[in-house]
């Protein structure tokens, strides 16, 4: 049986959550288990920040900017014990690991069990994660090994998974940049400009009147008013809670921008440079080349004229290697409950599979919504030489639904598919 951690934090309130906010590591407290999107602006990236996270978390109150050739942002609400100023793990760790690319990795701590994962230096959406539990810690990592090109795979040595490492988190960690949380309505720029101003003003109008009525106005016999009692404070208004699979991104929408954002990378073909994987989500698509007898003016033109918009794109310090990513049209969302248990869908979908003589790998995980209640899910991953067109039929019948990674080989021509079905 495995063991429980030893949580340092309170325990009525550790018993009511699976999943923790912070952990400590030589003294410094990370922040843990926020939801990490792609960042669009990284140069002025607070409005785009502001705008987005009400759609990402209800009642997200703090953020923190990963930069790199992948450049994010990450939320969370103060009411789950967060705090301005905290350092935050994943962007730590992310930029510590920049020369990996892709990981996924679990950590003992003190505080539980910390799983983060990483693909083409993007922290996915539910990559950041600290577990109370050590068996959901090890059943979402061990969902994520059936993902191929993993450039580590890190957990705790006596879990004795082969393939694996364990390496110091507190050192490795210490070697990333001090990213921390931030107020996302904080006053900046201009708008801390016309604070300043209007306070100044204020001042100088306060002093001006102080001034007056000490020395300047005669002195009035005081006038007795009553009293107004005061105002009772309104009742807080109830949270409402968003379920997971209120705004499940369409899975055909998903699978169709997919599929055209990567046969569009695809179609680049730097005279000398190489593609490799292309990896898509809701949130776009991103590949590398590696030079091999090209030049960079040579990608710099095949980029240029290949008509896409980029979100970025940037050679490595050695100019061997492009990374370059592109982002998909927003899709519409969809309200998609789930509707069988786990072990029911897990029946169904192998016997699905085995008809067709296609493998599929199937893990249960969980995943909590705004509020922070947990919720069940089913995780499968699969190969295959068909296209996202191809299997769209086939896999948008099933209701909860969401598509989470989708993954092109071009030397091999196989795609791999990545997606959560929720389950009663």
């Amino acid at each position: 049986m495995l063991e429980e951690a030893n949580l340092l934090d309170d325990e009525e309130e550790s018993a009511s959550k699976s999943w923790g906010s912070s952990m400590e590591l030589n003294g410094t407290t990370y922040a843990t288990s926020l939801f990490w999107q792609p960042l669009q602006n990284a140069s002025d990236p607070f409005q785009e920040v502001e705008e987005a996270s009400a759609g990402v978390l209800d009642g997200a109150d703090l953020f923190c900017i990963k930069n790199g050739k992948s450049p994010q942002f990450g939320v969370c609400a103060s009411r789950d014990g967060y705090k301005s100023g905290e350092n935050v793990a994943a962007a730590a760790l992310a930029t510590a690991m920049s020369d990996v690319g892709s990981y996924v990795g679990v950590f003992k701590t003190g505080q539980g069990w910390w799983y983060i994962c990483v693909r083409n230096d993007i922290i996915l959406s539910d990559g950041d994660m600290l577990f109370f539990n050590e068996e959901d810690a090890k059943e979402q990592f061990l969902s994520m090994l059936a993902v191929p090109d993993w450039g580590k795979k890190i957990a705790p040595q006596e879990w004795e998974i082969e393939g694996t490492e364990e390496i110091d988190l507190a050192a490795t960690i210490g070697q990333g940049a001090k990213a921390k949380l931030q107020k996302i309505k904080a006053l900046r720029g201009w708008k801390l400009f016309a604070v300043i101003a209007a306070t100044a003003i204020v001042g100088i109008w306060l002093t001006s009147s102080i001034v007056d009525k000490l020395f300047l106005t005669p002195t009035v016999r005081p006038v007795v008013v009553p009293i107004r009692p005061k105002a009772l404070p309104k009742a807080a208004e109830p949270v409402v809670e968003i379920l997971p699979w209120e705004k499940v991104p369409s899975p055909q929408d998903v699978m169709k921008e997919c599929y055209t954002a990567i046969m569009n990378l695809n179609g680049i073909l730097p005279p000398g440079w190489t593609i490799g994987n292309i990896t898509c989500s809701k949130n776009g698509a991103a590949t590398s080349w590696n030079r091999s007898l090209g030049r960079i003016s040579f990608a710099q033109k095949a980029l240029d004229s290949s008509g896409l918009e980029f979100t970025g794109y940037s050679f490595s310090s050695n100019g061997n290697s492009l990374t370059a990513t592109v982002p998909l049209p927003k899709v519409k969302e969809n309200n998609s409950p789930p509707q069988k248990t786990f072990a029911d869908m897990q029946n169904e979908l192998n016997d699905l599979f085995q008809s067709i003589g296609v493998a599929i790998s199937i893990a249960k995980g969980t995943t909590k919504s705004s509020t922070g209640k947990v919720y069940n899910m089913l995780s499968f991953s699969i190969n295959s030489e068909y296209n996202p067109l191809i299997w769209s039929d086939l896999l948008t019948k099933y209701s909860g639904l969401d598509i989470r990674i989708i993954t092109y080989s071009p030397s091999s021509n196989i795609w791999h598919y990545e997606g959560t079905i929720y389950v009663l």
